[in-house]
């Protein structure tokens, strides 16, 4: 059975409204100075990477301890589906693939995150960002690899898959392209028919539709 792989934030579920509101709590909770649009703008690496940006070294741990502890009450009930995510995810099962996620949010999260909206995968690795999904991504043998992140096209590259990069995020459709992406979506809307063009030609048409 062959895999595809999935980010998680702005590829799969938009998570900036949720994300932005713990990071003010966090912000209020610390009485640190965190511009949470910045940290909306850049979402993809791990939260330890972000809070660097805003904390002295010894502080982080304590304050990715406390971020962790707030989201699902605060962020869970704020995040939603990328437009197209619920029907992508669905289009690849009901073919007989797998689907992986694979995600730089914590793993705990991206359970609850996947669950909250309704969407059924076979496997979640979390916490990695870039490169270092390749490894999960090989493991799991994903011909292709969906994210809006250039941190996502690394990742495919790393794993040895397809990329297929979605300008949902912070990068425009010619910036993943000009970063290398195999294939460049506007949105998952787009991701039916390209899927059923490449299934066809690189997994085989057999299908375990009814």
């Amino acid at each position: 059975m062959y895999s595809v792989g999935f980010d998680l934030d702005l590829t799969l579920a938009d998570t900036r409204a949720g994300i932005a509101a713990v990071y003010d709590e966090v912000a209020s909770r610390l009485g640190v100075a965190i511009d949470s649009a910045a940290v909306v703008a850049r979402l993809g690496p791990p939260l330890e990477q972000e809070l660097a940006h805003w904390l002295p070294p010894e502080s982080i741990p304590d304050a990715a301890a406390l971020y962790r502890s707030l989201y699902p009450e605060i962020a869970i009930p704020m995040t939603t589906l990328m437009p197209g995510a619920a029907d992508a995810v669905a289009l690849v099962r009901r073919h007989g693939g797998r689907v992986i996620v694979v995600t730089g949010k914590y793993e705990p999260s991206a359970h609850r995150t996947l669950a909250a909206l309704g969407l059924e995968v076979e496997e979640v690795v979390g916490s990695v960002f870039g490169e270092a999904k390749g490894t999960a991504i090989a493991s799991f043998g994903a011909a292709a690899y969906v994210g809006d992140h250039l941190g996502d096209i690394a990742a495919a590259r790393a794993g040895r898959a397809l990329s297929v990069g979605v300008a949902t995020g912070a990068y425009t459709a010619d910036a993943l392209r000009d970063h290398g992406a195999d294939v460049v979506l506007q949105d998952l809307t787009g991701f039916g028919p390209w899927y059923d063009r490449w299934r066809v030609a690189e997994i085989g048409a057999v299908s375990t539709v009814i």
